[in-house]
């Protein structure tokens, strides 16, 4: 893998705020739908990635050893661990995504399978 910088995570949530900005143009609710699906997949889609992430950094704080051991650092993980878990909850808006992709006559055909069917 190569290696993760600051740098690296800015260009991927400037693209995240690029395709705000151009969801806020009002584009065609098909390519919209499209461009909205990977974020919203049930397995690898933003919501189970971040609370992924934010999993893996209260671990990486509790175990590092320079950590100080205070209440204070306990009540930040346990933080971060709740928040993992309320994003973690928000896997279902796939199930949106379906429901918007009916609602436009988009359902993906067997040519077209949406991100989570592959």
């Amino acid at each position: 893998m190569p290696a993760l910088t600051p740098d690296t995570i800015h260009t991927l949530t400037e693209t995240l705020a690029d395709l705000t900005d151009y969801l806020r143009e009002n584009p065609d609710p098909a390519e919209a739908l499209a461009l909205v699906e990977p974020f919203l997949d049930e397995y690898t889609g933003l919501p189970v990635q971040f609370a992924d992430t934010l999993r893996a950094l209260a671990r990486a704080v509790q175990e590092n050893p320079d950590t100080p051991r205070t209440a204070k650092g306990d009540l930040l993980i346990t933080e971060l661990r709740t928040a993992a878990w309320e994003l973690a909850d928000q896997h279902t808006l796939h199930y949106v995504l379906d429901d918007l992709r009916d609602l436009y006559g988009g359902s993906p055909t067997s040519e077209q399978e949406c991100c989570w069917c592959r």
